[in-house]
């Protein structure tokens, strides 16, 4: 069955106003709003207004508007561009609209659908690059909500780099084949190196970056990217994750990453699982490196997802320096670890004031050596302990926690999947920890924290660790 498509009945056109008469009629907000929007362009702007708000006048002496301190009359909007009739009186208004059309000037009667040659829409202005987007005036709100959505996807540096791009069309129209060539170019261009020079403020590194670039020919280089895919929850992605995601060649990602997340890639990126989860490793790290290797001297935009933060528990230092051995351009993207979703899905302060100053990150192997690490004395003064990966040795980790002098008394807080909808989470004290470790129902990533700050956290949608063995046990 085919879907049909349903036509528009306003077409998006992109005017052109520089140095050309834009005028807006009215007194009040509305009036406002729409100078606002129209002093993001280079339209020589006229404000006409018989009795104008503090507000408006105040905001064309700043932005330079020619503000007409009289009633509106016709001989205003000779040879405009564009008029806009935003006075907040109906009848006013369809004067306006009628001298406007009268003289084949598109007009614009502000919340009045029914008198509109045009509709002004939500922009997202990365200037010289621009997002319009309209609902033909039937949704303004809608058109706000999509128009934020839109912005947090486009970095805020697009607008320099569009710029520095139509410095380099001429050369890349004389050097670059077109076709798959030229699109190569161009797509390396607007998300490689330069992008990221510019991304950093750094426009003489961008500009080599754009002439080693076109002289490198078909040989363009890859990038990868170790990327931070949160402790689950698909909105706790960084925005740079996002927008790295859609512009990825091949998404090589971990067990822990959930498909939701990989799914915001691009369609048609190739995705590729290295997952290791306790027990089962379907690929070495190893081979994960000389993968990574391979896939940036193949020319491929790469990321490289991990669970929670790529730096903590990740082994992203033993991938970055193979990449460097290698030559590979790569980047870090941050993420949320999984200590902070866990101290957020508790209301857990994992600092507090007089109580605890630190926080020491751990996994529970940690704890099962002979020797105490030498972090253990933190815990006893009152740090805050988030332990990765640690059911399987729970009773280990309470066991050297106590030999090292941490009361049995001081309070747990324990998370499976913390952030996402499926988190369960359970409380105790570290004298309960051991129980931990026959939970089998756990079978997502655990996060234990421990100390004297766990206290303050609200366990009102927590089980009791005692409690919840009881029920396994009678169970």
């Amino acid at each position: 069955m085919t879907t049909k498509i349903q036509k528009l009945a306003a077409f998006p056109v992109f005017l052109r106003v520089e140095n050309r008469a834009v005028v807006i009629v009215g007194n009040g907000e509305e009036a406002l709003a729409k100078a606002r929007l129209l002093g993001q362009s280079s339209a020589a702007l006229t404000l006409v207004a018989d009795a104008p708000e503090k507000a408006l006048a105040a905001w064309a002496a700043e932005n330079g508007a020619h503000l007409i301190r009289a009633p509106y009359a016709p001989r205003y909007i000779e040879n405009a561009a564009l008029v806009f009739a935003a006075t907040d009186d109906e009848a006013q208004d369809r004067v306006i609209v009628a001298d406007a059309r009268a003289r084949s000037i598109p007009v614009n009667a502000v919340d009045r659908p029914e008198l509109c040659d045009f509709y002004t829409p939500a922009l997202v202005n990365r200037a010289p690059l621009a997002v319009a987007i309209g609902t033909e005036g039937a949704g303004p709100v809608l058109a706000q909500m999509v128009r934020a959505r839109v912005d947090q996807m486009l970095s805020p540096s697009l607008g320099a780099l569009a710029q520095l791009a139509t410095q380099y069309r001429d050369a890349v129209d004389r050097l670059v084949p077109r076709g798959l060539a030229r699109r190569r170019f161009w797509k390396a261009f607007f998300t490689g190196d330069t992008a990221r020079s510019v991304e950093r403020g750094d426009v003489a590194a961008a500009r080599r970056n754009a002439s080693s670039l076109l002289a490198a020919g078909d040989d363009i280089p890859g990038h990868i990217a170790l990327v931070g895919a949160g402790p689950g929850a698909e909105d706790l992605l960084t925005l740079r994750a996002q927008r790295l995601l859609m512009e990825a060649d091949v998404i090589v990602y971990d067990a822990l990453v959930p498909e939701a997340v990989v799914a915001m890639g691009r369609r048609d990126a190739e995705r590729i699982s290295v997952g290791k989860r306790k027990g089962c490793h379907s690929k070495s790290q190893e081979e994960i490196n000389d993968l990574l290797v391979a896939l940036g001297r193949d020319g491929k935009r790469v990321v490289r997802l991990k669970s929670g933060d790529p730096l903590i528990f990740g082994r992203a230092g033993e991938e970055m320096a193979a990449l460097r051995e290698a030559d590979v351009s790569y980047e870090v993207v941050p993420g949320v670890t999984a200590a902070f979703a866990a101290a957020a899905d508790f209301e857990l302060p994992l600092t507090l004031r007089g109580i605890a100053s630190s926080i020491v990150f751990t996994t529970g192997h940690d704890l099962k050596g002979r020797t105490l690490p030498d972090w253990a004395s933190l815990a006893v003064s009152g740090a805050t302990i988030a332990v990765y990966m640690g059911r399987s040795v729970a009773a280990d980790v309470a066991e050297r926690l106590v030999e090292a002098g941490l009361s049995p008394d001081t309070a747990v807080a324990v998370i499976e999947n913390a952030s996402r909808d499926d988190r369960r989470l359970l409380h105790g004290t570290l004298s309960d920890l051991p129980s931990l470790a026959d939970c089998n129902e756990l079978t997502g990533p655990v996060m234990t924290l421990i100390g004297d700050a766990v206290a303050g956290a609200n366990f009102e949608r927590s089980e009791a660790l005692a409690t919840y063995k009881q029920q396994l046990e009678r169970a």
